[in-house]
């Protein structure tokens, strides 16, 4: 599900089963990251279906990368390998108001 800023962080804040992804490149990660974020980075190709597998299909994940578009991507592949929560951050962490911390 695509979701503006401000509905992306109220769900993530309300939610005891969530796990915030973050699929920009390492290098990007290393930049800023919304606090608490784990990286998986899309371009990696099957290395990233592969990483993706090993994660719980039961916990709701908040998907972001730099404006939207690979979390996007991330979301779609991650639904048709079964997880049932996705949660897309619409403009990425370019427009993100929130918390950012050097991980």
């Amino acid at each position: 599900m695509d979701l503006i800023q401000e509905e992306w962080l109220s769900q993530l804040e309300a939610d005891t089963n969530a796990v915030i992804l973050d699929v920009r490149t390492p290098d990007e990660y290393e930049t800023g990251i919304i606090p608490g974020a784990i990286n998986i980075d899309i371009y990696k190709g099957q290395g990233f279906v592969y990483q993706i597998d090993q994660q719980d299909k039961t916990k709701n994940y908040y998907v972001y990368c730099h404006a939207g578009v690979r979390s996007a991507k991330a979301c779609a592949i991650m639904q048709e390998m079964g997880f049932e929560n996705t949660n897309n951050l619409i403009g990425g962490i370019a427009q993100w108001k929130g918390k950012v911390i050097v991980p």
